[in-house]
Formats: structure tokens, C-alpha cells, sequence
């Protein structure tokens, strides 16, 4: 979604930006697999705090709402629709953009990671996760044997090295406007800047 549908880098990123907060030194204790992806979420959400309280949904959503669909988002996913092609949203960003994003584009399904709410809509503190940042190819596994579609039928569409798993999965990994070389080096096409509306002819033979 972030880079792809969602013309940001990281929906995360984002509500740190606002927050002027960075999550850097957990980035790196992950990566190192120091902690696991709901400590990750966890420290994010510490850092989002307005007077000592946690910050609310609302928040949350006025920070995100804001973040512009990519360039050609509307006429790429309607193509698709047109084709008869399922399409899904598999993000390690936040699941309150995401749901946003496919309900906007009429995509079929979203996974994403989410935040724990009290009952007048503040964070608890507490993360939700249905998508392990380096381990997205579980979720298009997953989806793909539920949908009854062969891996080898699936495309899967990213900009980041967190991506690869699902292009190894897939039978086709097409890299959108990629930020790092390694995704660059592990997709089977290279779609460069932002216009989703480049797809449609890259995706057309193979529908």
C-alpha cells in the first residue's frame, strides 16, 4: 500500500512525522530480530501520546485521511475490476489507511496491522498484526489457498526490499517505483515513477 497505492512512505512514518517522534533505534532492533513485530507496533504506538495520554483514533485518522492516493490508482484498480481480477491490500502500515484505501478503490481485500482502542476510542498501548513486515508472502499464501487461485497465477506489486517475499512467491513480482536496489533486483519488471496507470499495459498480457 505505502508507495504504491498510498503516495506516502510509510503511514507509520506519517503519524511519527506528526508527532515529530522517530522509531529508528526499533527499526534497527528489529531488523536485528531483537524484538518481535508486536513489540515493534508497540513501541511505535508509545511515541503517539498528546499531555501524557495516549492519542485517539480520530487522530489518527485526520493524520492519515490525508495522504493522497497514487497517481492513476483509480483507473489502474478499475481496469482490474474490469478483468475480473481479485485485488488485495497486504501492508505492514496501519489498517485504518488501508481499509480506507480499498474501500475508495473497490479492492476485494485488505490485510494490514492495527492499533488497540479503549472503549472511547483512545490507543491502549497494545498493537493488532496480520502482517509480519518481512513475511508478507504469508498473507498472499494464505488469500491465494483460500481464493483456490495457483501462486503462479498472482502478481504481486511493491516498492521495498520487505516486498521480495511476495515477488518469490508469485508468479509475477512487478516493481513500482522502487525506493532500494535490492527490490529492483529480485522483480520481473521494473515500473519506474509514480502513475499507476503504467500497469495497465505491463499487467494486460497477462490477464
Amino acid at each position: 500500500m505505502d508507495g504504491v497505492l498510498a503516495d506516502s512512505i510509510s503511514s507509520w512514518k506519517s503519524i511519527h512525522d506528526y508527532f515529530g517522534v522517530s522509531n529508528e533505534g526499533s527499526v534497527d532492533e528489529y531488523l536485528r530480530g531483537h524484538i518481535d513485530d508486536l513489540e515493534f507496533i508497540k513501541r511505535d504506538v508509545s511515541l503517539w501520546k498528546q499531555n501524557g495520554l495516549y492519542t485517539t483514533r480520530g487522530v489518527l485518522e485526520n493524520i492519515l485521511f490525508t495522504i493522497p492516493l497514487m497517481n492513476g490508482a483509480e483507473e489502474c484498480l478499475s481496469f482490474l475490476r474490469n478483468h475480473n481480477i481479485r485485488t488485495a491490500i497486504v501492508s505492514a502500515g496501519l489498517d485504518i489507511l488501508a481499509e480506507k484505501v480499498a474501500e475508495d478503490l473497490g479492492i476485494d481485500y485488505a490485510y494490514a496491522n492495527g492499533v488497540k482502542l479503549d472503549k472511547t476510542g483512545r490507543l491502549t498501548g497494545e498493537g493488532l498484526l496480520q502482517v509480519q513486515l518481512i513475511y508478507k508472502d504469508k498473507n498472499v499464501k494464505q488469500l491465494a489457498h483460500e481464493l483456490g487461485i495457483p501462486l503462479n497465477k498472482c502478481a504481486a506489486i511493491g516498492n521495498s526490499c520487505f516486498d521480495i517475499p511476495m515477488f518469490e512467491t508469485a508468479g509475477l513480482g512487478i516493481a513500482f517505483n522502487p525506493e532500494d536496489d535490492c527490490v529492483k533486483e529480485s522483480a520481473d519488471i521494473i515500473v519506474p515513477g509514480k502513475d499507476l496507470r503504467k500497469l495497465i499495459p505491463v499487467l494486460h498480457p497477462y490477464i
